[in-house]
Parts: structure tokens; sequence; C-alpha cells
């Protein structure tokens, strides 16, 4: 078959055959001469910026590559200025990639690749799915994700979508009278693989739970899942392991750097260490050991038009104690820094911990298919909920009994029954949320 998204990758010029090339050989450099790659190239990519990036010289305060750990770490807030002050010398906005965040975190910001920096993120990309022997110039996608409702950013997502193989599923819509839609589709065509994110993947298989359907039993061809952007708790990728019938993989990205971590057929959560150097912190910016949960900074080790070093993403994890320079492990990601719970004792939590509290109480009712957590006051929090029936007063008792026990008592819960949630303008689901200055 005609590869057409590499060849519109070519006529784009990104050196795709390149990066591919450049890609391999760094897989397979033995453990000690890696660890030495990435070395060089930390010291590499940090002396470049300070030769041609007047806004990372700037921040960096006269700190050289040589004192790594005395380097700013760059947040979100950092990049909230003109892409034209962030570009380093020779790069413009016609001769890099351009895009924007999500937004997930409140910080939305435009970035910029170079050219052979985004090609090697389609290399890292067309290497970690064919782990799963998916290839992504043929293998045919079924994309759960938001898209744009406007004439034009509809168009340019649509002609994505056909030079990619892939097939949208909108998650705007995620009725069952919709997803009946969906499972019409899955029937009538060939998919090879599901990706998306996990919030509505998991809604698509409860569907497939109370009808009875065990989705590869309608489409043979699937042949693995990919969740992303959001959690995937184990009780959830169980359920689609079953409902689906196909292999779970969970994807950790970020469009500004690049696939972030991918698991492998063992099941390992690997981290990107070709064209990434990810760093654990704590509070200070210290570095912590493995197996210590932190604020999880990156550094794109080939991007020369944009400057992502040391990059605080957002987000709080672990690195496994088994890792490795050389192969770092993903033990899990906990939340966002800016997902935190503030207590009336004066304690903090992570968000996180409320759906670990309520879900599983909730879903023992059978009929919640989703919620999201909004704290509204320092006491006080709305679960918004959608399910078939309200939730009757020996539910929330019991709800409210398990949040005494597990996280103080004497809190104010406001549970509000909708027809369907709000997700961002991409189709996520952010799944607590806090209204506090505080947070």
């Amino acid at each position: 078959m005609f590869s057409l998204f590499d060849l519109t990758l070519r006529l784009n010029r990104f050196p795709i055959k390149k990066a591919k090339q450049d890609l391999d050989k760094i897989v397979q450099l033995a453990p000690k001469e890696k660890i030495q790659f990435i070395e060089n190239h930390k010291k590499a990519i940090v002396d470049y910026h300070l030769q041609n990036n007047p806004f990372y010289r700037e921040l960096a305060g006269g700190i050289s590559s040589s004192e790594w750990e005395k380097l700013p770490v760059l947040n979100k807030q950092n990049l909230q200025k003109s892409l034209k002050k962030r570009l380093s010398k020779g790069h413009n906005v016609n001769n890099v990639y351009l895009n924007k965040t999500s937004g997930s975190s409140g910080t939305p910001f435009i970035f910029a690749k170079d050219k052979y920096c985004h090609a090697l993120t389609w290399a890292s990309n067309f290497m970690r799915f064919g782990w799963h022997n998916i290839n992504l110039n043929y293998s045919y996608q079924a994309r759960f994700y938001g898209i744009p409702k406007d004439f034009l950013g509809n168009t340019k997502e649509r002609l994505k979508d056909f030079l990619s193989r892939r097939y949208r599923f909108s998650v705007f819509d995620l009725s069952d009278e919709h997803l009946e839609t969906f499972l019409v589709r899955f029937q009538s065509k060939k998919f090879d693989y599901i990706n998306g994110y996990t919030s509505s993947i998991v809604l698509f298989a409860k569907f497939l739970q109370r009808k009875g359907i065990v989705l590869k039993t309608i489409c043979p061809s699937l042949k693995v899942c990919m969740v992303t952007s959001e959690m995937l708790f184990e009780k959830d990728k169980k359920l689609l392991e079953t409902q689906l019938g196909i292999p779970i993989v969970n994807e950790y990205g970020a469009s500004e750097l690049d696939l972030i971590a991918f698991q492998n057929t063992e099941g390992e959560w690997l981290i990107n260490a070709e064209t990434l150097y990810v760093e654990i912190l704590d509070e200070n910016n210290a570095v912590l050991p493995y197996g210590k949960e932190g604020r999880v900074v990156i550094t794109s080790l080939f991007n020369k038009a944009h400057p992502f070093i040391r990059y605080d993403i957002g987000d709080i994890g672990v690195l496994d104690a088994n890792s490795t320079v050389d192969k770092p492990i993903l033990k899990k990601l906990i939340g966002r820094t800016n997902d935190v719970v503030h207590f009336p004792s004066g304690k903090k939590s992570p968000g996180l911990i409320f759906y670990y509290v309520t879900k599983s109480i909730i879903e023992d009712d059978g009929h919640v298919k989703e919620f999201i957590i909004k704290q509204t006051q320092l006491d006080t929090f709305e679960i918004k909920y959608v399910s078939e029936t309200e939730l009757n007063d020996a539910q929330i008792q019991k709800i409210k009994k398990a949040i005494d026990l597990y996280l103080e008592p004497h809190l104010n819960f406001i549970f509000i029954k909708k027809e369907v949630l709000n997700r961002s303008k991409r189709g996520k689901l952010k799944q607590f949320k806090s209204a506090l200055t505080t947070a």
C-alpha cells in the first residue's frame, strides 16, 4: 500500500527518512554509549540555546551547561509571551513546525519545533506504535478525539485524518444513541487499532458491557488500543481489556515535546530516552531518586528552534526504582500540579484522591456512567454525574461515610445529575477541578 503519510511529511520538508535512520542508531546504542549520548546532547542543546536564543540566555542568567542542576526550570508561564521572542536565531514562523498546547493546565501557549526535531517526533511515534504491530503508514485508526467545530478547523482535521488513515469518532456526544452509531462503524470498517482519550473509550466500553458485546467479535481486525491524555485506572483497564477484547497500551505525551512514555509489550511504561531527558524534581528543584514522587521535568534534546530545557510540564509522577539512565521506566502518573485539594484542616492532597474514594462506590450502583468533582469552597465540593437515575440518600450517605473515613469529616457535597458532562474544546474530561485561588 502507498505510504501517503510518509510522503506528506516529506512534502512538508520534514526529513522523516533521516530521522528514522538516526533514531534507529540511537536505539542500538549499548547502555554505556546511551548514557554518554544523553549527556552529550544535554550539554549540546543548552550550549546551542545559550549561543542562539536571547530569551533562554537571559533566563539562564549566566549559568552554563556544566552546571545542569542549577539551570532554571522552565514553566508554562515563562512561555506565555510572543513566540518571536522565544525562537532561536535562524528560525522563524515560516521554517518551523508551529502548534498550540491543549491548555489542559490552564496555560496554553504557541510553540515551535525545527523541521528535523518534528521529524524525530514522528520517527519516535512510528517506532513505539510498531512495538504493537501498528504501522502508521498503513494501519487504520479508530480515533476517539474532539474536533474543531468551525468550518476551516474541521476541514483541516478531516484532511489530516484522511492522510493519516484515521476515522474520527467525535467525543462531544457520548449518549447511548450516538454510541450506537460508533458500533455500526466498527461493524462495517476494518480498524487495526483504537487511539484516543481514556474517559471516552472507557464510556464506550461501559456501553458495550451493557449490551453484552465484545468489540473484537464484531471488528476482528482490531489489534490494540492506545489510551492517552487522561488517567487510566486499573479497574478501567480491566474493563477495556474485557469489552474491547484487545491489549490496552498506556500512552503519555505532550504536543510540545514528543511521546514521553509508552508501554511496551511487556507492560513496562518506558520513558522516551532517545529524544527526551526526564527528571523528577522536588519543590526546591532538587532531583529526586528513583521511586520518589515529584514534578515531571523534561528536556527536549533536539529542538533547536525553541528551548524546552528542564521544562516543568505540570504533572506529578514517579520513576520506577528499577530505572536506569539509559532505560527509565515511568511507574505512575499521579495528576497535575494544579489539581490539588485544600482541606479546612490545612491538609492538602492530589485531586486524584477524590476520584479513588468515590469511583468504586458510585460505580457499584451500576447506573453512573461518568462523574467530575469541583471544589467550590474550602469545605464544599460539587459532584456532577451522568446517570440513568438520581443517587438516593443511602448511596449519598455511603459516599460521605467513605470521604469522612479516608479524607476529612465535616465536608459538604452537592450532587448534581447531568445529561452530559462538559469537556474541553479538544474533548478531554477534567475529572477534578479547584475553583480556589490557593489551588
